[in-house]
């Protein structure tokens, strides 16, 4: 096998990979939402109900990355998936963190680009 014929499963393979990501860390926000207090700002620290908003972000994370996942609505899920870690970037500021995040962020945003990919549901009901 070529590896030029293999190409063509690299945006499914990072749509899947990425999908991945962010499954993680919603089912880690879901379950030890202690564990992100740290992320959020200050105010929300301040309002006495931070892990629910941890909690909530999770539930999110997972139906969005479930989505993907699939492959089902790629572009605007990974568009708001794009958003929300450029939101997180912002608020963190510069930093180790924040870096890997921006990382996740433009691998995101490629999927975002890229659409419909050969192993997505977008792409079944395209070609039907």
């Amino acid at each position: 096998m070529k590896l030029d014929s293999i190409g063509r499963y690299a945006p499914s393979v990072t749509r899947i990979a990425i999908s991945l990501v962010f499954l993680w860390f919603g089912i880690n926000q879901l379950f030890l939402p202690e564990n992100f207090l740290g992320y959020l700002p200050k105010f929300l620290l301040e309002l006495g109900f931070a892990k629910t908003v941890v909690m909530f972000n999770g539930i999110g994370e997972i139906i969005l990355a479930g989505c993907l996942l699939a492959g089902f609505l790629i572009r605007p899920v990974s568009l708001l998936l794009s958003i929300h870690l450029l939101s997180i970037i912002i608020s963190l500021g510069y930093g180790d963190i924040a870096v890997r995040d921006f990382g996740l962020m433009i691998v995101t945003f490629a999927v975002f680009l890229g659409g419909a990919d050969l192993w997505s549901i977008d792409y079944r009901k395209r070609k039907m």
